[in-house]
């Protein structure tokens, strides 16, 4: 018998497609939800004192299992803390993203703001230190690096 839980993933995904805060929020909103908290990564335009020109984004071929097993730990931890339902909405971009694209998108919606705070920030460090995604990144002076490979 599996425990019961007012969490409900809406989606958890990788993405080669675009992905966006309006998108996440309108997925995850609902009656009973009075916080929808969103958080949005975008490729910004330097790194470390160098001019970023875009970003590669690629994926270890688990990575779609392992971000779902992500969000699916988060829910089994936190199950049985809500009395209302809580929406979760992940999605993080695989390929190349030029300066200002979201990277990572994720929304949570709770009864109250306490919870959607902490579940969408828990929500996205987990990402970032699980999901085996790494950025190659491309820099206006013709150099490039990658981060997260290897780590």
């Amino acid at each position: 018998m599996g425990i019961e839980t007012n969490f409900e993933v809406v989606s958890a995904v990788l993405s080669a497609e675009p992905i966006s805060v309006d998108q996440a929020i309108r997925a995850v909103e609902s009656d009973t939800a009075g916080a929808v908290v969103s958080f949005s990564g975008v490729v910004r335009n330097h790194d470390d004192g160098k001019a970023v020109d875009r970003l590669s984004y690629s994926a270890h071929p688990t990575a779609h299992q392992v971000m779902s097993d992500v969000v699916a730990q988060l829910v089994a931890e936190h199950s049985g803390e809500a009395a209302q339902p809580v929406r979760i909405w992940a999605a993080h971009r695989i390929g190349m993203l030029e300066i200002g694209d979201p990277a990572l998108v994720c929304a949570v919606a709770a009864a109250h703001r306490g919870q959607a705070f902490a579940v969408c920030s828990e929500l996205v460090d987990r990402v970032k230190e699980q999901v085996p995604i790494w950025k190659e990144q491309f820099f206006t002076d013709g150099t490039m690096e990658w981060v997260g490979a290897g780590e």
